[in-house]
């Protein structure tokens, strides 16, 4: 590789092989899962306009304030490239007149860019997996989702990670709890840590989560949601988790489990790597592998009627991390061109595999006397060679029944 050789951007990746394998696997996993559940597709654009994400995802968060990358496009506009997809659904939903399929439940994967600073699992340039329901105020439309994202993680194979739940309650629950965080919070600020200390002004439900020591001295004691439930949140949130005993999914409470944006209400949740497990040594103890929760003020904020909803996303590169090393399947059958003069003999018969849904690889490149040697190399069910001494209407077909040599039209396609 010479010195002018462009080089990937930092945080972004070219994934190949074993890890393509994975990345694969997973999409390929959500798509089938998906559709059990009857989640409908949707494709999304990767550029915004950058108020969408401003006005729902919040002036004051990170992520508008530092992560996004946001520029004025040649028209003049303040586009942004997405850094998530809940906005972008949302502002499809009513730009689009979705409503008239409400409830409508969707599911996408993608690329989403964010400028943070790269780590294990963490990319500039990364990707999700998503589902949503919009139009649902019910309890069921949670059950449902964390049903599927409960199913997802078990058909990936994945072991260690358990479902992490709250509520937080209805406005007038939520608006209760934030007042008594703020009395309790403001008696020690001095004592937080600087972040918590700015929270306290624009998110206190925030430093409920805070990594930080000089916080989590005081966590334990702030006043908990449970104490503020109105009756209707606290008849919700015991529909959401009688709906997952009677699904079978299990989950653990977490009265510290939080998300900070005003829009958000009742069911929150992660799934979140047990301590001690494979999970937890791959991506660490404190990453989160799947989360979500119910937003029904969202849209509202980008200016539709009030609209319940609920979703969550995954990062497919953790997710793959986590299915273990996914090698590429064995090809149905390699085709050996010994003799170039049988080329056409042996285009007609790849034709002819794949037609039948077989797959199949050519070798014809190279070294004539060294192609068989190559093949023979490739997992394959069956090898199939157009040897050099044949006429060319008689291929040889190596496979687990042993050796047989017969003419091209009376191969018989069966599978292995």
């Amino acid at each position: 590789m010479g010195k002018n050789t462009p080089q990937a951007i930092r945080g972004t990746q070219d994934i190949f092989g074993a890890d393509a394998e994975a990345f694969a696997f997973v999409v390929e996993t959500f798509e089938r899962v998906r559709k059990l559940y009857r989640f409908r597709r949707v494709e999304m654009p990767v550029l915004e306009m950058t108020e969408v994400f401003a006005r729902s995802i919040g002036e004051t968060t990170d992520v508008v304030g530092k992560e996004m990358y946001s520029f004025v496009d040649r028209g003049g506009d303040e586009v942004t490239m997405r850094p998530e997809f809940t906005a972008g659904i949302s502002r499809a939903y009513l730009s689009n007149g979705w409503l008239q399929y409400a409830p409508i439940r969707l599911a996408t994967h993608g690329p989403l860019f964010r400028f943070e600073r790269p780590q294990k699992g963490r990319y500039r340039q990364f990707h999700q997996i998503d589902a949503e329901i919009i139009g649902a105020a019910e309890p069921q439309a949670d059950v449902e989702l964390l049903t599927m994202a409960d199913q997802l993680l078990r058909e990936l194979g994945i072991q260690g990670v358990s479902l992490q739940l709250n509520t937080l309650g209805d406005s007038e629950s939520r608006e209760r709890w934030r007042a008594a965080l703020v009395d309790y919070f403001t008696a020690v600020r001095g004592d937080l840590s600087e972040d918590s200390q700015e929270r306290l002004e624009k998110n206190p439900l925030r430093i409920l989560d805070s990594k930080d020591r000089k916080d989590q001295v005081f966590v334990g004691d702030a006043p908990k949601i449970d104490d503020f439930l109105s009756d209707d949140a606290l008849a919700f949130f015991q529909a959401v988790t009688d709906g997952l005993n009677a699904a079978g999914v299990k989950w653990k409470r977490a009265e510290n489990l939080v998300r900070g944006l005003d829009y958000y209400r009742h069911t929150a949740f992660e799934f979140m790597p047990d301590v001690g497990s494979t999970a937890a040594n791959t991506l660490g103890s404190q990453s989160t592998v799947l989360g979500g929760g119910r937003y029904d003020g969202l849209i509202e904020s980008l200016g539709g009627q009030a609209t319940p909803a609920v979703g969550w996303a995954a990062g497919i590169e953790r997710l793959a991390m986590l299915v273990g090393e996914r090698i590429e399947p064995k090809a149905d059958a390699v085709v050996v061109l010994e003799n170039d003069e049988h080329m056409m003999n042996a285009v007609q018969l790849l034709a002819r595999l794949r037609g039948a849904g077989f797959s199949a690889e050519l070798f014809a490149s190279g070294s004539p006397r060294k192609r068989f040697d190559k093949a023979k190399k490739i997992p394959s069910h069956t090898l199939v060679t157009f040897p050099v001494t044949d006429a060319g209407i008689t291929v040889r077909v190596l496979g687990d029944g042993g050796e047989i040599a017969t003419a091209v039209e009376n191969l018989v396609l069966t599978r292995p």
